[in-house]
This record gives structure tokens, sequence and C-alpha cells, in this order.
């Protein structure tokens, strides 16, 4: 899987997808889990856009970066904050990334609920136990996201 700080590119299919989908959700369809994060690029200052799945785990909101060091997990972390969409409703959020030793229930809650879209992104198969997370805890940043 490669380095702490590793990234899966998206292919060209799932650039085409994730816009695709990204519009659906930006019109108000898709699951109550589904939504479009939009973060201010760090360098640029303009804002971005992505398709997320939103985990609510133990009263919490979180967002885990399946693919890895992605732009917008690298975004959220230096700008601290994000918005979460779905058709006309929008909800700012401050975003507290958590540390890598308190990540493996999250990973492990995550990938049971969202196997279908993110397994591939993941080196432990869903339904193992949290301690089997530890070690690829380091390769997805997990963001708490905290209402402004």
């Amino acid at each position: 899987m490669g380095s702490a700080k590793s990234f899966q590119k998206e292919t060209a299919f799932e650039r085409i997808a994730n816009r695709a989908f990204g519009a659906l959700v930006r019109l108000g369809i898709g699951a109550g889990h589904n939504y479009l994060l939009e973060v201010r690029g760090r360098k640029s200052g303009k804002v971005y856009a992505t398709p997320v799945n939103l985990l609510e785990y133990n009263g919490k909101r979180y967002l885990v970066a399946s693919r890895g060091e992605t732009q917008w997990a690298r975004n959220a972390r230096t700008v601290g904050r994000v918005t979460l969409r779905k058709g006309m409703q929008a909800r700012e959020y401050q975003v507290r990334e958590v540390p890598v030793p308190d990540r493996p229930p999250i990973l492990k809650e995550f990938l049971d609920r969202f196997a279908t879209s993110v397994q591939r992104f993941h080196a432990v198969a869903a339904g193992s136990p949290a301690e089997a997370h530890a070690a690829d805890a380091p390769r997805h940043p997990v963001f708490e996201l905290i209402e402004s």
C-alpha cells in the first residue's frame, strides 16, 4: 500500500463517475450518508467539491479519506473548515483530525458500513476487528466534524 502518506489516484472512469455522482448529490439525490464535500484550496483559494460518505458514529460525525492523502484531506487539514452540501442544504463544520491511534474503531465502522464503495482502498477486509485496522490507520486521514 505504500507509505503513510500514500494516495490512490482516481482512474479516468472513477473521475467521470465521481463528477456525475457529485452532480446528483448536489441536486439532493443520494443515500442519507452521501454529501458533497466542499473545501477551499490551501494554495489556490478555489472551492473544490467531491462526493463523500459521512459516518455518524457514537454521536459524532466523521469523514474518512479512503484513498489516503487526498487533496480534500490536505485542504481540510490546512484550512480547518469544510462544508457538506446536499441539495439546497449546506452546513459548515470545523474539522479536527483524529490522531492515528484513535482511528481503528472509526475505520472499522466506516469500512463495515461502506465496504461496497471503499473496500478496494483498504488493506483490511470489512468485518475485521478494530485492532486489524491499526497498521492501515496512518494511510487514512480521519476528520471529526464539529458544528460551527
